[in-house]
Order: C-alpha cells, then structure tokens, then sequence
C-alpha cells in the first residue's frame, strides 16, 4: 500500500509563494508544543506562536524541506527556528489575512512515515458502532 505524503507543506509553500510575489508578509501560526518545533519560548502564548516568515524578516528561510528552517531575529537575538510542517495551524498574509488555516495539528510521523496513533485514554472505553441508521452531531 502506498505511502502518501501530507499535502500541508505544498499547501505551505504556495501561500509563502502567493503571499511574497504579491508584496505581502507571510506569517505562520505554530502549535509550540509539537514534537519538533524549536522556538523561542519566551514568545510563545498559549502555547502558539506567530512566525513572520518574509524575507526581509529571516535568512536562510527553507521552506521545501520538512521541517521548515530559519534564522530569525527575537529583541536583537539571533535564534534557529525549526517547524514541522505538521505543527503549522495556519499560513497567512499578515496585510489582508487572507491564506490557509489549518485549524489543528497534524500527528507526528513514526520513522516509517506513517502516522503515529494516538492512543486512546484509558478512561475513554472505546464502543462498538451501534446498529441501524447513522447519526451525525456537532462538535465544537
């Protein structure tokens, strides 16, 4: 069975690419708490941060490979920021808003380049599917 690969960093890339080549600031909302992510926790609130990720604002910005890579400036200091494109909640102009949200993370990959499952608490038992019609609800 093929293997296949999350659309989140193309999706990524081609706001990055819309945004810059309309003279607009690319930004990126991070969930910091991923596995992964390297930040400066010091701008972290709520446990997201958001990235200005225009090239007049970091150097050497790659966003073709997974994790994304920069150097950025926090008050004066240099930092290495590293991003898995799986903790990216949303990429955006800063400008007009417009861009992708994303809404949650996406799981962390085994060294496989599956999925980790998550596992079920244990106080959540899990139920057989019930007979008959189905029933949607909303969750908020």
């Amino acid at each position: 069975m093929p293997v296949f690969r999350s659309r989140r960093p193309y999706l990524i890339r081609a706001i990055y690419d819309w945004a810059t080549d309309n003279g607009h600031t690319p930004h990126l909302l991070v969930s910091a708490d991923y596995p992964g992510v390297v930040v400066p926790r010091e701008y972290v609130q709520e446990g997201r941060i958001t990235l200005n990720v225009s090239p007049m604002a970091v150097q050497n910005l790659d966003v073709q490979s997974d994790p994304i890579w920069f150097s950025a400036r926090f008050s004066g200091r240099s930092f290495d920021v590293q991003v898995p494109s799986g903790a990216v909640l949303a990429v955006f102009a800063r400008e007009n808003g417009e861009g992708i949200v994303f809404g949650e993370v996406e799981p962390p990959e085994s060294g496989d380049g599956k999925p980790t499952d998550t596992p079920r608490p244990p106080d959540e038992p899990s139920k057989p599917p019930r007979p008959g019609r189905p029933n949607l609800r909303v969750v908020k």
